[in-house]
C-alpha cells in the first residue's frame, strides 16, 4: 500500500468495530467491573474482586486509549489526513492483535475472549495491506 492511499472500506469497518469492542472492554473493566455478570465474564471470584479490580481499572483504561487509537484514525482519515490516520489506525489495530495474541499465548482458556479482542483488528490490518 503506498503512503497516500486510504484504508479500504473493509479495513475502516473493521476498525470501527475493533474500536467500538474495545470500548465496550474499557466500560466493563473499568466501570462496571463490580457487577457479579462482569466479574463472571472475567473469571473473577467475589472474593478476589478486591484484588483484581485495580488491575481490571487500569486494563480498561489501555482498552480505551486503543479504542481512541482507532476511532481518531478513522476520523483522520476522513477529514484529509490520510497518511496519520492510516498510521494510527495501523497502529492501533496492531496493538490490539498482539493483546489477544499474548492473551491466547499465556492461557489456552482465553481463546474466546481472545477472538473477540483480535479478530477485528486482524480484519483490519489483512484489508488494509492488501
Amino acid at each position: 500500500m503506498g503512503d497516500n492511499l486510504p484504508v479500504n472500506a473493509l479495513a475502516q469497518l473493521a476498525a470501527l468495530v475493533a474500536g467500538l469492542i474495545h470500548v465496550m472492554i474499557f466500560a466493563m473493566e473499568s466501570l462496571a467491573f463490580g457487577r457479579p455478570p462482569v466479574q463472571r465474564t472475567f473469571g473473577v471470584a467475589p472474593g478476589d474482586l478486591a484484588a483484581v479490580r485495580p488491575w481490571a481499572f487500569n486494563q480498561g483504561f489501555y482498552n480505551l486509549f486503543l479504542a481512541i487509537g482507532a476511532l481518531g484514525g478513522l476520523a483522520l482519515l476522513h477529514t484529509g489526513s490520510t497518511v496519520e490516520g492510516r498510521t494510527l489506525v495501523l497502529f492501533a489495530c496492531g496493538s490490539m492483535l498482539a493483546a489477544a495474541v499474548v492473551l491466547i499465548a499465556t492461557n489456552r482458556r482465553m481463546l474466546r475472549a481472545a477472538a473477540i479482542q483480535g479478530l477485528a483488528p486482524l480484519v483490519a490490518l489483512v484489508a488494509a495491506l492488501l
